[in-house]
Order: structure tokens, then sequence, then C-alpha cells
């Protein structure tokens, strides 16, 4: 059976992870993240493509790239979370599942950060499990996947 392609989005500063305010992030770097990503895609069917930029515009032509083809997407927006309305909108054109995903939890930080623009249009929202956020969210998209 052919892997279902699935897309792992990540903003801004996430490609710093490792080095990037460890006690909040973990000491792990980004090229471990996409490694587990990408095992962890493999042993449940799945061709996990990790990308990251610190561009909104370019996030938004991924989620536009995702729609056209309707490709599955784990996606931590980083600080878009909190504000990009342009990234809202290109997520809510969605044509598979959507999986908003945070390292941290971000209730249990500043206020500002409390306020998620992607939820609403987003399949669900998994935060607060380090790394193992994107490997929940994997597993729930395998599942979806699965029983559609």
């Amino acid at each position: 059976m052919t892997a279902v392609p699935v897309l792992v989005l990540n903003g801004p500063n996430l490609g710093r992870l490792g080095s990037r305010e460890p006690d909040v992030y973990g000491s792990t770097s980004y090229a471990g993240l996409v490694s587990r990503c990408t095992a962890l895609g493999a042993e449940l069917g799945l061709a996990v493509d990790v990308r990251e930029t610190n561009s909104e515009a370019e996030m938004v032509g991924w989620l536009h790239e995702a729609a056209d083809a309707k490709t599955p997407v784990v996606i931590n927006p980083g600080a878009f979370t909190h504000y990009s309305y342009a990234m809202r909108d290109a997520a809510a054109q969605r044509t598979a599942p959507l999986i908003e995903v945070h390292i941290s939890n971000p209730y249990t930080r500043e206020t500002f950060r409390h306020t998620s623009v992607i939820a609403a249009v987003a399949s669900g929202t998994i935060a607060g499990f380090g790394l193992g956020s994107y490997e929940l969210a994997l597993r729930a998209l395998a599942e979806q996947l699965t029983t559609r």
C-alpha cells in the first residue's frame, strides 16, 4: 500500500529548537523533530514531509498546496497562531484533516498566547506534550484516515 502524504508545517522560530528556550521547548533539535516525525510516519503508513518557515506568505502557500492536493496537515503555527487571519483563512480551505499542535501548553503561558485563530478551523488541537504533541497528532491523523 502506498504511504499517504502528510505535511507537518512549522512556523516562526521552530527551526531553532534545541537552542531556543530549552526550558520551554526542550533540548531536541529541529533535525531531531524531523527524524521523529518521519520515522513515526513511516510506521503509520504516512509519507511525512516536515517543513519550517519564518514567512507567513510561505506558510499560506503551503496550506493552499495541501488544500489543492487534499493532503492532511499537522501544523504548529508558532506565533502566527495568535494573529494570522491570512493563515486562518488558508487553513479554513482545508480538504483533509488539519491538526494544530503546540510543544508547550499556551494556556499556562502569557495571556496573549491563550487565543488561537487557527483552532476554530482545525480538526483538533494537541498542546503541552513537548514533541510528543506531533506524535499524538500523527497518530490521530492515521486513525482518521483509516476510518474515512
